[in-house]
């Protein structure tokens, strides 16, 4: 594997330093959520059984999880399905109560849910509407504005400005189970941005879109935290998301921190391969082209391989010199190979 290969046994890890020593807006430390549960047989002997006699079980959903957060970052924090990454949004958001460790959000205890707190978040949760299905995005929104005590200029002035930057402003009007998806994730957005919040948890915003709409978001959503400076953590499982939108990574895997640093750092740290699909005129063998280097897939006529950065021009003279080559395409390890290589080492 090539975490492997690059940083041994130990689970790589670097932790962010604090700009100027500034005080972060998240501080997590030692963040822990145990749930407990019953084990049941099956049946209806099962179900008696366990009015007497009830196996206690536990699972830790997220383990001792520590970063901090400065003001105006957007945090990638990726993950398996059953990571932990929603468990740990929802600790955060104060919709969950940690087993163990500290939470504060801007000074704010979460689970406190405190008015000025509540006032200073907001969370998007992809496959999760916080709209009424039979009601047009402006009732919610009308709505949202007398919760959050929006002034009335100020309240209009945002529905304009984030609609026209959404494209979406003749839907405003549009009974919200006749959008496309597209068109109620960008409301989702506008709802939780509407009361200028100082924090946002996107939770797989972009899930189920179709391309064009995946761009639009994503471009909304750069633009948003450039101008308005808004603190974002995004969970995505689309790479495309994380690369496009976030300078920083959290990788969690099991419940714990597999790594938190830059994604320029991990994307540098694995340049030292690279990968190289050949297609060839002729029948070719493992055995033959693992004397070029490691390979990952292969097929009769065509191969891909992996060959340290440093010896890819050494290797690529050996491969028109040695084999029939019809086409070949050199390639960096994508940040989803990298991520997928880390679950591995952990696991």
């Amino acid at each position: 594997m090539l975490f492997h290969h690059l940083f041994g046994n130990k689970v790589y890890r670097i932790m962010k330093a604090q700009k100027d020593n500034m005080q972060p807006i998240i501080h997590v430390d030692q963040l822990t959520k145990t749930y407990s549960f019953h084990e049941k047989q099956e049946g209806f002997a099962g179900s008696i059984k366990a009015l007497f006699h009830r196996k206690m079980l536990s699972k830790t959903a997220v383990d001792h999880v520590s970063f901090d957060i400065s003001s105006g970052e957007f945090v990638g924090f990726i993950g398996e399905n059953g990571a932990g990454k929603t468990t740990t949004l929802k600790m955060l958001s104060g919709i969950l109560t940690p087993s163990s460790g500290t939470v504060l959000i801007d000074g704010h205890v979460p689970i406190d849910r405190e008015e000025s707190f509540l006032k200073k978040i907001s969370i998007v949760m992809g496959q999760k509407s916080s709209l009424w299905e039979t009601l047009p995005p402006m009732e919610t929104f009308l709505l949202l504005q007398k919760i959050y005590e929006i002034p009335n200029g100020v309240f209009h002035k945002r529905i304009e400005t984030l609609a026209v930057l959404l494209d979406v402003t003749e839907q405003l009007h549009v009974q919200v189970r006749k959008l496309s998806l597209g068109q109620r994730m960008k409301f989702e957005l506008i709802a939780a941005l509407l009361h200028d919040p100082k924090i946002v948890f996107l939770d797989e915003p972009t899930i189920g879109l179709d391309v064009t709409s995946q761009h639009k978001i994503r471009e909304f959503l750069l633009e948003h935290n450039r101008t308005e400076k808004t603190t974002i953590i995004l969970t995505s499982h689309n790479m495309s998301d994380v690369e496009r939108l976030c300078k920083r990574l959290i990788i969690i895997n099991k419940g714990a921190v597999g790594y938190d640093g830059s994604l320029e750092d991990i994307v540098a740290s694995y340049s030292q391969v690279k990968h190289i699909r050949v297609q060839f005129r002729d029948r070719i063998l493992k055995k033959d082209l693992s004397k070029i280097g490691t390979v990952i897939e292969m097929s009769p006529f065509e191969a891909r391989l992996t060959i340290p950065s440093n010896d890819v021009s050494k290797q690529i003279q050996r491969l028109f010199s040695d084999f029939s080559v019809d086409d070949i395409s050199i390639q960096d390890v994508s940040l989803e190979e990298i991520v997928a290589d880390i679950f591995q080492d952990k696991n």
